[in-house]
């Protein structure tokens, strides 16, 4: 359970930290447990909500890489295949640490030629090949009434075959918010809304010693002391790297990826299409999601942008590949919600090799530590190599920056918030005793975890709060209650926009939402 002013009374209590992570995105929220279960004082900050830019924006997809794959076949590059095998053995580890947060999913990809068909089943074949052990179901070639039979919606004329194979699916935002309960709950200290401003530093080396930083919700100014310093801001990564030491040269840009989503009727069953590559070279996945159809992504070069809106011409793009493989037309009308979100992407090389001491790790990520202050900045990465990225920084911070021998990591099974002694099918429990709808409370098992039951709780004395906040969702009022008690949500869009996810289901559900949600946050 997670209460700000709690936290905001312990960081006064406590005059020096060995840890101060700036960025409450996936991999800040994972260095906080890393470095929590190492044993090391830690506190986490973000400007606005826990994993409120990029890792609340992404397809919702936990894979290997199957596009990194055909480039270490293509290029014979061995770095890209091993990253495939990273990310595969991460897969494993994601969906076993977080079981109400995750779940594996079949994806088919189909083929308009017998020589297409042979190629993607080569492909995957080797995919499964490379996962070994971790490998969730093996793949399969399909004929085209199988294909059919799995997926009835799919455009018929041309379809010669398919391929289906499985990756993994993770609800992003909550699963970042589990990492950063469950390094709470081991004793780190966590806040948002929290703004970096100024970094004191000595005036001799000019190490960094202390943050200034502002809390933005009751407008008064932070003093963090720590012995080491980690910038995990993502996209925002070069801005801190110049707070530290302005000498520094950029390393960022950023990529836009644009996703709509879709009524379920789209796409009824449970699997996934991949569209392995369109006409400019992308991939773009249609995927169930949350009785929803979510569709992306795009990929092209953008500006680095606080708020970055879906574009007109996305949607269009993107709906032009739904209908070229779905029989039921889609328009722009249909769209329920729709979402962008930046990728931090590395430039390869440092401008200066004298402003960095820069260790690359592996080719998606990369730990530098600038030699003059001091600052650990964690670059590049994805979703599912984020236990790995946090791994990386912490084991470079005890060795070169805390000068202390690196202690395991045990993050690989550290069962995450509301995964212990989780059992789906307890949600018949829930209908026993709470009197609730199935649906309600085996969206409540999927979103809580062993932990749905202290929502229906609140309902004991407020028999209302069972109620559904909106129709047609299964979002019921004490989930609204629950995330401002106990789960650090502030604001209107904390709730909406990721503690439920509302918002990016369904806009005008949401809007039908707010006042009650309104009501509850000024109430608190």
């Amino acid at each position: 359970m997670m209460n700000r002013n709690e936290q905001l009374r312990k960081l006064h209590d406590t005059p020096q930290f060995d840890i101060c992570i700036i960025g409450g995105g996936a991999t800040g929220a994972g260095i906080a447990l890393d470095a929590t279960l190492r044993g090391l004082k830690v506190i986490i900050i973000d400007k606005y909500d826990f994993a409120a830019q990029t890792s609340s924006k992404s397809t919702k997809l936990i894979h290997g890489g199957v596009r990194y794959l055909e480039q270490a076949v293509k290029k014979l590059d061995w770095e890209q295949y091993k990253m495939v095998r990273k990310a595969l053995k991460e897969r494993e580890i994601l969906l076993k640490n977080a079981p109400h947060l995750s779940r594996p999913l079949a994806l088919l990809t189909p083929c308009f030629s017998f020589i297409e068909s042979i190629y993607y089943t080569i492909g995957l074949k080797m995919y499964e090949w490379i996962a070994g052990s971790q490998n969730i179901a093996k793949s399969e070639r399909l004929s085209k009434q199988e294909a059919l039979e799995l997926i009835p919606e799919l455009k018929k004329k041309h379809l010669n075959s398919a391929v289906l194979y499985y990756d993994g699916q993770l609800d992003d935002a909550r699963y970042c918010l589990a990492l950063i309960q469950t390094a709470v709950d081991k004793g780190a200290l966590a806040l948002n809304y929290t703004q970096a401003l100024k970094f004191s530093k000595n005036e001799d080396t000019g190490r960094l010693k202390s943050l200034w930083a502002k809390d933005l919700l009751n407008n008064t100014e932070l003093h963090i002391s720590a012995k080491a310093f980690i910038n995990a801001t993502g996209p925002f990564a070069d801005h801190l790297r110049k707070l530290a030491n302005p000498k520094l040269k950029s390393r960022i840009k950023v990529s836009r990826g644009a996703h709509i989503v879709l009524p379920k009727t789209f796409l009824q069953g449970e699997t996934a299409i991949l569209v392995p590559k369109t006409d400019d070279g992308r991939v773009i996945f249609m995927i169930p999601w949350q009785d929803q159809l979510l569709v992306g992504t795009t990929d092209e070069e953008d500006n680095l942008s606080e708020v970055p809106k879906l574009e007109q011409h996305e949607k269009g793009y993107l709906i032009d590949y739904v209908n070229r493989y779905l029989e039921k037309p889609v328009s722009e009308a249909d769209i329920t919600s729709g979402f962008a979100g930046l990728r931090p992407l590395l430039e390869a090389q440092l401008h200066s090799a004298l402003d960095s001491d820069t260790k690359s790790l592996v080719r998606d990520h990369e730990v530098e530590i600038d030699k003059r202050s001091k600052l650990v900045s964690i670059m590049g990465g994805k979703w599912t190599t984020y236990r790995l990225m946090a791994k990386d920084t912490v084991d470079m911070v005890q060795e070169n920056v805390l000068k202390q021998a690196v202690s395991a990591c045990t993050t690989d099974h550290q069962l995450l918030y509301g995964a212990e002694n989780y059992q789906f099918d307890d949600w018949k429990k829930l209908v026993a005793k709470y009197t609730i709808p199935d649906y309600v409370a085996q969206h409540l098992m999927k979103k809580y975890g062993s932990y749905a039951s202290k929502v229906l709780e609140l309902t004991i004395d407020d028999s209302s709060l069972k109620s559904l906040l909106v129709a047609e969702h299964p979002f019921i009022k004490a989930e609204v209650v629950y995330a401002v008690k106990y789960e650090m949500a502030c604001t209107a869009d904390d709730i909406l926009e990721r503690r439920l996810g509302l918002k990016l289901r369904d806009e005008k559900a949401a809007l039908k939402a707010l006042s009650f949600v309104e009501e509850v946050l000024q109430n608190a």
